[in-house]
Formats: structure tokens, sequence, C-alpha cells
């Protein structure tokens, strides 16, 4: 029963020709075996391609080993890899499953403009698309989100969208199928298992054809995104021009919108910015001109009349260097520099934006940067190290101030967090003879 429906759907989707060549994303485990069974069953040209996330010692290894072997015995092609995941989630500052996500698709596009693949298929099914659903929903999510798992998105395929997981487990047993069941599957720990466990089985035990009719409902919301879509693609036709490697957000325009912010956070998400993000900024439409925000990818500064959104050119791990000697600096930030002589009459002056220093305690020439995970300092008044982060989150900074914070350091040391706190170490003493006074 499920091959029919597999091959009227995919006949219906008219993704294929004759010529056309398939790469199937192969994990091992259920959902994937059967994807491949069943391609392999209706004759097209295809191969497969297994990741080794080398994230569960011999299990991941055995998958890889039962994957090659199920290729072999179907005489199809396999590309088989490994991939340093943890040291890539680290280095990236990435969770391991968006680590996990980046690797296997950067990698299926190469196997596919090196193999002249025309599609890549993946093995989500119905059920998948309802988890997602709730996931993104919690997220906050806006209704691309909603609308669970794409069928198609460039060149990836998802041609058991149509099939739920018990179709899928029938199959398998009718066929004697054999797969790899992943440990990890049955903790609640992961967020998908959870809803998959807890949340869906509520709603299930409330409405007895709720997988039904949320499926149904997701139909629904798709033509409706649609529509949205249109809606928004007018919007921004009057909102955002393009200029060089520039693009401006005409903020009275974008005020005259039904909906401007939903409208902004259209714009800004395809920018990589958050919810959150999109959320400081739209508070912004009426304020002074000069607040910079960051994305993963872009930054937006605040202009009189519009956002402008352009790439960071390497912001977030440039470094700046003062000389000795320097008064002024405009780039990357402002900063005035006075350097005097201490006195009797010297009173510290208490202010955030200025930073008071033992002059004679400084290296030079001093580093301006951005901050990173992994930087410590000694908080003025006390003796302690502290985590930049810990830190952050003591003072209560929103992402966005976060992303948008410099550092000054001497050394390797941290100075002073600009308009934030001074490192103990540098702080003016009584045996301070000249003092560095920095004004942001």
């Amino acid at each position: 029963m499920l091959f029919e429906k597999f091959n009227s759907f995919v006949k219906g989707q008219k993704w294929f020709n004759a010529d056309s060549r398939i790469l199937l994303a192969v994990s091992g485990g259920i959902d994937s075996s059967v994807m491949m069974h069943l391609f392999h069953r209706s004759g097209m040209a295809c191969a497969i391609a297994h990741c080794n996330f080398q994230l569960r010692g011999d299990e991941s290894n055995d998958d890889e080993i039962f994957v090659c072997e199920r290729a072999a015995s179907l005489n199809l092609q396999i590309f088989s890899t490994r991939f340093e995941t943890s040291a890539y989630a680290a280095e990236n500052h990435l969770s391991i499953q968006m680590a996990a996500r980046e690797l296997r698709y950067n990698w299926f596009g190469k196997l596919a403009v090196a193999h002249h693949f025309d599609y890549i298929a993946v093995a989500h099914n119905r059920d998948d698309a309802l988890e997602t659903f709730f996931i993104n929903l919690g997220r906050g999510t806006g209704i691309n989100g909603l609308t669970g798992i794409p069928l198609v998105s460039g060149n990836i395929i998802r041609p058991l969208l149509f099939t739920s997981r018990q179709e899928i487990e029938q199959y398998a047993n009718d066929h004697q199928i054999s797969f790899r069941e992943d440990s990890s599957n049955a903790s609640d720990k992961y967020l998908r298992n959870y809803t998959r466990h807890k949340i869906i089985p509520v709603f299930e035990e409330a409405f007895p054809h709720f997988k039904k009719s949320l499926s149904q409902s997701l139909e629904k919301l798709n033509d409706a995104r649609l529509l949205y879509q249109f809606a928004i693609d007018t919007q921004v036709e009057n909102i955002v021009r393009q200029e060089k490697d520039f693009f401006y957000i005409d903020i009275p325009q974008l005020l005259k919108s039904p909906a401007p912010k939903t409208v902004l956070f259209e714009i800004l998400r395809q920018y990589s910015f958050s919810s959150a993000s999109v959320d400081e900024i739209f508070q912004l439409t009426e304020a002074m001109p000069g607040k910079l925000f960051y994305s993963s990818t872009h930054k937006l500064v605040k202009d009189r009349q519009c956002f402008i959104i352009s790439k960071p050119e390497h912001e977030h791990t440039a470094k700046y260097y003062v000389d000795e000697g320097t008064t002024a600096i405009n780039h990357p930030i402002h900063l005035n520099f006075e350097v005097f002589d201490q006195d009797a009459e010297f009173v510290i002056e208490k202010n955030s934006l200025v930073a008071l220093l033992d002059y004679d305690k400084l290296s030079f020439p001093l580093i301006l940067r951005k901050w990173q995970p992994g930087d410590y300092f000694i908080p003025l008044g006390m003796k302690e190290m502290k985590k930049l982060s810990n830190f952050f989150i003591d003072i209560k900074l929103s992402i966005i101030d976060k992303d948008n914070t410099w550092l000054l350091i001497s050394g390797d040391q941290i100075a002073w967090i600009v308009g934030k706190r001074i490192d103990n170490r540098f702080k003016v003493t009584e045996s301070t003879r000249k003092i560095v006074k920095i004004v942001g």
C-alpha cells in the first residue's frame, strides 16, 4: 500500500524525469531505510549518502557499517564521511544539533554538484512535520515555521512527508526491512523527543484524530502562508531598496504598513536577525540614529529615516589597535583619551561611560575587540575572576547589547568592558601616578 502511495505522490510532484539522479540521505534509521527501499524498488537512479557524526562511539561506527552493507546489497553507490562534530560545534559556537545539520547539508550540496545529482532526498515524515509545528510554536516563530517542514527547499526534497511514522513502521515490518535504532531517540532530554513522547500523546488522548486534523490544518496554513508571502512581498517593494551591498529600510514607509512589526520581522529574518532582535529594533523606529545591531551574518544601523543593513566586515573577529599617545578614535566606536597626573584634588568620576585607568599598568598598543565566549575579567571592587558571559547575565544585558559590547584589552587582559565596568587590576589607587581617562 505504501509503495503505491509513494509512487503516486512522487509522480504528482513531477520532480523527476527519465534522466534524474537522486542522492538519498540515509542514516540507517527506519525512515531512511524505508526510503532507500522504496526508491530502489521504484527503479529510479539513486545513490546513498551517509554521515558519521562520531557522537555515539561504536554505535555511530556500526551505523556507518550497516548503511554501507545495505547499499552494497542493493548495488547502490555509497558516499560516506565522518565529521568531528563536537569540535566543529565548539569552534563555531553552535549546538551539536545545529552543527550536525550544517555539516551534513554542506556536504550533501557538494556531493550534488560534484556528481550531478538533481535532488537530495531526506526522510522526514508527516509526524516529523507535526513535531516541528509544536517546536516552532514554542519558540515563537512566524507563519513560515507553523507550516511544519517544507516539502521542497531548493534541491532538498522530502518524499515521505505524505506518510506517517506508523505506515513506515508497517511497511518495514511487512517487507522485513532491517534498520538501526538510535539509542538517543529514547531520551526525552532532546526537545523533539520530548514533543513526540510527552506533548503529542496528550493531544491524541483529548482528540482521537488529532494527527490527521493537524495535518489538514497545516495544509490550510501553507495556503495561508502563500497569500501572506504575496502580501509581504508587495509591502517590501515600497519599503526596501538596495544600493550596492547596502539595504535600506524606509522607516516612514514601514510604519504605513497595517502590520509594520510583522513586515520588519519578515525583512530582517532574511539577514539572520532573531525575533528578539526585531522586537528591540522596532522600538527604535522613532529613536535617535546610531544604534548598532548584529546578527550572525549582518549588521544593522539606525539612521535618521531608515535602517541600513550590510555585511559586518568581520567586526566580530576584528581587532583595532590604539597606540600610545592617541587622543581619539572614531572607528569602530568613538572614544576620547586623556592622560594626566594624579593630584590630591582628584576625585574618581562614577560614570560607566568613563573609564579611569592606571596609565602605568597598561601595555600599549591597546586592543579594541568584541567579546568572545571564554573571556574573563576581575570586576571593579572584586578579587576573583568572573566569566564575561556570567557578568552579562548579572547585569541583565540583552542579546543585542551583548553583541554590541566592545572590550579594551591591555596585553592579554581586559582593562575595560566599554560602557560597563573596568577591570579591578587597572583601577586608580593612591599609588597611581598617571591616569588615563577614556570617554565613550
